[in-house]
C-alpha cells in the first residue's frame, strides 16, 4: 500500500535538503588573503606552452605571468586602493556606466567601478568596484598584447605606453602607443560602448628587414581568493564557454592544477566571475585560440589568471603591418545585455555567465517572463506574486488533480483511523481492508503524487531565477523590504524593532519567514495527516523548521514561498468544500 501522506513528506525533505544543504554545508569562505607581501624578482611569465601555435625554432610564445608585476608596485601591496592608482599615469575612463582609468604603465584596464551599482541600498553609497590597480590588495586587472618566440623586445606589464588623449569616452576611443626601440611600433586603440563592453584594436609596424611573427593574447588577472556567498547552486570563479561547453573552475579547484588547465577552442570566452559581476576575454569568433585558466603564488597571495593565445601573425618586412581584434567584458550579469552582446558579436553562450543552473531551459523562461511583468507593473516584488498567480495556472489542472485526490484521502480520514484501531495487530488484515476501502470510494493513494513531482523542477527553477539574477539585488518592494536579495532585517525576537536589542544571527526571524511558516502550517494541515504518531511530530515540527531555514534566505524567496503557499490553501480549501468536507473538519 502507499500512504499519500508518505510520498509528500518525501517531497518536503527533498526540497529540505535543496535549502537545507546551502545551510549546514555551505562551503567555508576562503581565508583572508595576506594583505602584504615581499617584492620578489619577477619572472618572465608563465612556462606552460600553448599546444595552438607551434613555437618557431628560437623558442616558444609565452604569455605574460600574473607576477610580472612591477617592483615598485609590489612594494605598496599594504597601501590603499586610491595610492595604487596615483603611481602610475593614467587615461580616465568616463563612460556612460562606467567610471575608471587605464595605466599607461602595462597598458592595463585596471580601475573600473559601476556607475549602476551600488555597496548599499543608499544610492549615495560607493559604486561598485570591479578592477583594482596592481600594487593594491585585490589586485583585479585585464591586459592584452603580443608576444613573441625570437627574442625581440615586447611590451609587457611594466612597459610605459604613450596616449593621443587623456579620457576615453564612448565616442572618443584612445590609442595607446610604444616603439621597442627595434624596429616595431605597437598600438593599441581601446574604445567602450554606452554599457560594459571594449573592444581591443592592435597593430604593429615592422619597419625591420625581415619579418617577424607575433602571437596575441589577452589576460585577466586577480590577486587574492575572493569572499564568496559558498552555495553550492551558484558557481563563483573562473569559467569560460570554450569547445562549445561551459567550463566552470572553482578557486580551490585550480589551486590543485600546478600546470593550469589549457584547452584548444575557436570562438567563445573565459574569464571570472562573482555573483553578479564578470569579467570575460572574448577573442575574434572565427580564430583558434589557446584557452588557459591557471594559478599561481605570488609571495603569499593566490594569483588567478585566465588568458588565451592567439595564432601567429606574420608581419612584412619595410612597413608591413598586422592587426587583431577583441573584445573585453567587465560589468554586471543583465540577461538581456548578454543576450544582446552574444547575437551583435557572435559570442556562444555569453548568457551561460549567468549560473542558471540544470534547469537552464526553465529557468531562463520564467526569468525573462519575470522581467516582462516588472516592465508593466514597476515593481518586481509584486512582479513575483504576478508571476506566482500565471504559474499556478499553469499547473491548475494538475494541481486540481492533487488536491482533489488529497481531499478524497482527507475525507477518508476517519474510516481509515477506525481501520487501523481495529486490525493494529494484524498488518497484513489491515492493508487488505485500506486496499479495499480504495477500491470502494475510487481513491488511488498516489494519484496525488505525480502532480507534485512534475512542479518540482519549476520550484527550483524560480527558486533559482531568484537566487542569481542581479535584478533582484537592491529592489524593493514595500515597506520594510528595501533589498528583495536580502534577508528581511526584522526579527520577532526584538518584537520587530520595538526592543532596543540585536539579536544573534540565528534568532532574525522577520515577519515574512514568520507568515511563510503560517501558511506552511495551514497547509499542512489541510492535508491527510499521517497515523504514525512519528510523522505526525515531524509534519509539526516541519513549518517551524523552515520558518528558521529560509529566515536568511533573500526576502524575495520567502515572499515568493508565503504567497504560492497561501495561493495553495485557497485552491485546496474550495476543492474541500466542493467535496463536502467542513470547515471543522478541514483542519484537523
Amino acid at each position: 500500500m502507499i500512504d499519500n501522506k508518505n510520498m509528500i513528506l518525501a517531497i518536503v525533505i527533498s526540497i529540505a535538503i535543496l535549502v537545507g544543504f546551502e545551510t549546514f554545508f555551505r562551503k567555508d569562505p576562503p581565508p583572508p588573503q595576506p594583505q602584504q607581501q615581499a617584492a620578489t624578482t619577477a619572472q618572465p611569465g608563465s612556462t606552460a606552452t600553448p599546444n595552438v601555435n607551434a613555437p618557431t625554432a628560437s623558442g616558444t610564445p609565452v604569455i605574460p605571468g600574473a607576477a610580472n608585476m612591477p617592483q615598485a608596485s609590489a612594494k605598496v601591496l599594504a597601501e590603499s586602493r586610491a595610492q595604487a592608482l596615483a603611481t602610475s599615469p593614467r587615461v580616465r575612463i568616463d563612460a556612460p556606466r562606467l567610471h575608471g582609468s587605464i595605466s599607461l604603465v602595462g597598458g592595463v584596464i585596471d580601475d573600473l567601478t559601476l556607475i549602476d551599482y551600488h555597496e548599499t541600498v543608499d544610492p549615495t553609497s560607493a559604486e561598485i568596484v570591479v578592477l583594482s590597480p596592481r600594487g593594491a590588495a585585490g589586485a583585479y586587472f585585464a591586459g592584452y598584447g603580443w608576444t613573441v618566440a625570437e627574442g625581440q623586445p615586447m611590451p609587457g606589464l611594466d612597459t610605459v605606453w604613450t596616449a593621443d588623449r587623456q579620457t576615453l569616452r564612448a565616442d572618443s576611443p584612445v590609442t595607446l602607443s610604444w616603439d621597442n626601440g627595434n624596429g616595431l611600433v605597437f598600438k593599441r586603440t581601446i574604445s567602450i560602448d554606452k554599457n560594459y563592453m571594449f573592444t581591443i584594436d592592435q597593430r604593429v609596424e615592422n619597419s625591420t628587414n625581415a619579418p617577424v611573427t607575433l602571437y596575441p593574447y589577452g589576460l585577466i588577472s586577480r590577486y587574492g581568493t575572493p569572499e564568496t556567498t559558498g552555495f553550492y547552486i551558484l558557481h563563483e570563479g573562473l569559467l569560460g564557454v570554450v569547445e562549445g561547453a561551459l567550463k566552470e573552475i572553482d578557486y580551490s579547484d585550480l589551486q590543485d592544477e600546478p600546470a593550469g588547465i589549457s584547452t584548444e577552442t575557436t570562438g567563445g570566452w573565459l574569464g571570472i566571475t562573482d555573483k553578479y559581476w564578470l569579467t570575460s576575454l572574448i577573442p575574434n569568433q572565427q580564430d583558434a585560440v589557446q584557452t588557459r585558466f591557471l594559478h599561481r603564488k605570488e609571495g603569499l597571495v593566490d594569483v588567478y589568471q585566465s588568458d588565451y593565445l592567439g595564432a601567429p601573425v606574420v608581419i612584412g618586412a619595410n612597413g608591413g603591418s598586422g592587426t587583431t581584434q577583441s573584445h573585453f567584458f567587465a560589468g554586471a550579469k543583465e540577461v538581456n545585455l548578454l543576450d544582446g552582446y552574444a547575437e551583435q558579436l557572435g559570442i556562444i553562450n555569453f548568457d551561460l555567465a549567468i549560473d542558471f543552473g540544470w534547469f537552464y531551459f526553465l529557468t531562463k523562461p520564467i526569468f525573462l517572463a519575470l522581467l516582462w511583468i516588472n516592465n508593466h507593473i514597476g515593481n518586481l516584488g509584486v512582479s513575483i506574486l504576478a508571476l506566482t498567480v500565471l504559474i499556478k495556472l499553469v499547473f491548475f489542472p494538475l494541481a486540481n488533480k492533487s488536491y482533489v485526490a488529497m481531499s478524497k484521502m482527507k475525507k477518508l480520514q476517519p474510516e481509515m483511523t477506525k481501520l487501523r484501531e481495529r486490525y493494529s495487530e494484524d498488518k497484513v488484515k489491515l492493508n487488505q481492508e485500506m486496499m479495499g476501502l480504495y477500491k470502494k470510494e475510487k481513491v488511488n493513494p498516489a494519484s496525488g503524487c505525480l502532480p507534485i513531482l512534475v512542479q518540482i523542477p519549476v520550484f527550483f527553477a524560480l527558486y533559482k531565477v531568484l537566487f542569481v539574477t542581479i535584478e533582484m539585488r537592491h529592489a524593493p518592494f514595500f515597506g520594510w523590504i528595501q533589498d528583495l536579495s536580502a534577508p528581511d532585517p526584522t526579527s520577532l525576537f526584538n518584537l520587530f524593532g520595538l526592543i532596543p536589542w540585536t539579536p544573534p544571527e540565528f534568532l532574525l526571524i522577520g515577519v515574512w519567514p514568520l507568515i511563510m511558516g503560517i501558511s506552511m502550517y495551514l497547509q499542512q494541515k489541510l492535508n491527510p495527516q499521517p497515523a504514525d504518531p512519528i510523522q505526525a511530530k515531524i509534519f509539526l515540527f516541519m513549518p517551524l523548521f523552515f520558518m528558521f531555514l529560509l529566515a536568511r534566505f533573500p526576502a524575495g524567496l520567502v515572499i515568493y514561498w508565503a504567497w504560492n503557499n497561501t495561493l495553495s490553501i485557497a485552491q485546496q480549501w474550495v476543492i474541500m468544500r466542493r467535496m463536502g468536507i467542513k470547515a471543522k473538519d478541514a483542519l484537523n
